[in-house]
């Protein structure tokens, strides 16, 4: 499954904050430097989704707050509830 996500690095922790022009907005305890924003947000997603780390990649705009990740492992369904959307 491909998800639409905007990202926000530089928080203070790791959360959804909910979904906002047809993209998830996640907030990212890590900078956005060297790729440490785009590993924050793999771990994030693979611990809340419940998948291994492999399964979750950034397919689009690793170097952009737009990104598309794409998650094995999971429907539509599992993802809304999962992040509580």
């Amino acid at each position: 499954m491909a998800l639409a996500v905007w990202a926000t690095p530089g928080a203070s922790r790791s959360e959804v904050t909910g979904v906002a022009d047809a993209r998830l907005r996640v907030r990212l305890a890590a900078p956005a430097n060297e790729g440490k924003a785009n590993a924050e947000l793999v771990r994030f997603l693979a611990g809340a989704l419940g998948v291994r780390r492999a399964d979750v990649s950034v397919a689009r705009g690793a170097h952009a707050r737009r990104k598309t990740v794409h998650v094995r492992g999971v429907d539509v369904t599992v993802v809304r509830t999962r992040l509580g959307l």
